[in-house]
């Protein structure tokens, strides 16, 4: 049975356009591999705490010298790593929000990348510690970005998942949702079957 970790992040929780790629994608990992193994995070019913100078403290200070706050923030951040590496699978659902991720998207990732933990600095650069895996990505957009100066998502998506280890990256865009009813439809029919070739 397959691992899969999810993750969405739209502010519309199940019915926005992003979590329902998600979950068309789930369906079609079930017909491809059979049943599956689901672990879920919805960070926007569950945000992640954002990033600050008390939980960034937390993560370098050394094990023996952690209070019990710091400790805490620590064995979280471990948590969310711990459910990437043992996925087999890792879906995420990206809408675009003002041309970036959502901020507990970015939020999320400040907790899995870690020095030492999810990543480790080298002489000739950082190199990514988790074990590469496919990794779904579902993005909603409502104009149309991809492959232009605007598209700022799939540029950064890239880097930092693959500053983690995780490279086998296969993006699908539902674009241009706002453009009306006729593009939606045409786009989000496009959507599933790019995720139908992927996930066969």
């Amino acid at each position: 049975m397959k691992n899969i970790l999810v993750i969405t992040a739209s502010i519309f929780g199940q019915d926005g356009q992003s979590s329902q790629l998600v979950n068309r994608t789930l369906e079609q990992l079930r017909a491809s591999h059979g049943d599956l193994n689901i672990q879920q995070r919805d960070l926007a019913a569950e945000p992640v705490p954002h990033l600050d100078a008390e939980r960034f403290g937390a993560f370098l200070t050394g094990a023996d010298d952690r209070d019990g706050q710091q400790q805490r923030v620590v064995d979280y951040s471990d948590s969310l790593i711990k459910e990437v590496k043992q996925a087999d699978i890792i879906v995420i659902g990206v809408p675009m929000y003002n041309f970036g991720i959502p901020s507990v998207l970015k939020a999320y990732f400040d907790h899995i990348a870690r020095a030492g933990i999810s990543f480790r600095y080298t002489e000739n650069g950082p190199v990514g510690l988790l074990e590469d895996r496919p990794v779904y990505i579902l993005a909603a957009r409502g104009g149309i970005y991809a492959g232009t100066p605007n598209d700022s998502q799939t540029p950064f998506l890239r880097s930092f998942l693959g500053f983690l280890g995780l490279k086998d990256l296969h993006f699908v865009y539902a674009e241009g949702l706002n453009m009306g009813e006729d593009h939606k439809a045409d786009a989000l029919q496009q959507a599933r079957r790019s995720i139908e070739t992927l996930t066969a």
